[in-house]
């Protein structure tokens, strides 16, 4: 059964960074990019970043351009969100995706087969 495990959520401060990871277990996962959404409370799901399983293409949201970055470790089969600077608009719950097969890392949530159950993150002012 497919499963993927987020970790590395938590408080920090305005300014301070978090790593979030994501293992996947139980399935084929070389042809699926990787995504991160997160959803505050009250809100709509929302794209983060995703790459490719190879890793060479990576798409972000502009409110995270050139503050997070995220990165996949085939090898155990792990990808990672890099999260600096950050702000409390960031705070929620942070989700990892693997997308349906040979999909291009993108922004739709509906093109995300697996969802894992989510890691919070608070960031205090």
């Amino acid at each position: 059964q497919v499963k993927l495990v987020e970790s590395g959520g938590g408080l920090v401060q305005t300014g301070g960074s978090l790593r979030l990871s994501c293992v996947a277990s139980g399935g084929t996962f070389s042809s699926r990019a990787m995504g991160w959404f997160r959803q505050a409370p009250g809100e709509e799901r929302e794209f983060v970043a995703a790459i490719s399983r190879s890793g060479g293409i990576t798409n972000y949201a502009d409110s995270v351009k050139d503050r997070f970055t995220i990165s996949v470790d085939n090898n155990k089969n792990t990808a990672y969100l890099h999260m600096n600077s950050l702000k409390p608009g960031d705070a929620g719950v942070y989700y990892c995706a693997a997308s349906k097969p040979w999909v291009w890392p993108r922004t739709d949530v509906k093109l995300y087969d697996y969802w894992g159950q989510g890691t919070q993150v608070a960031v205090s002012s």
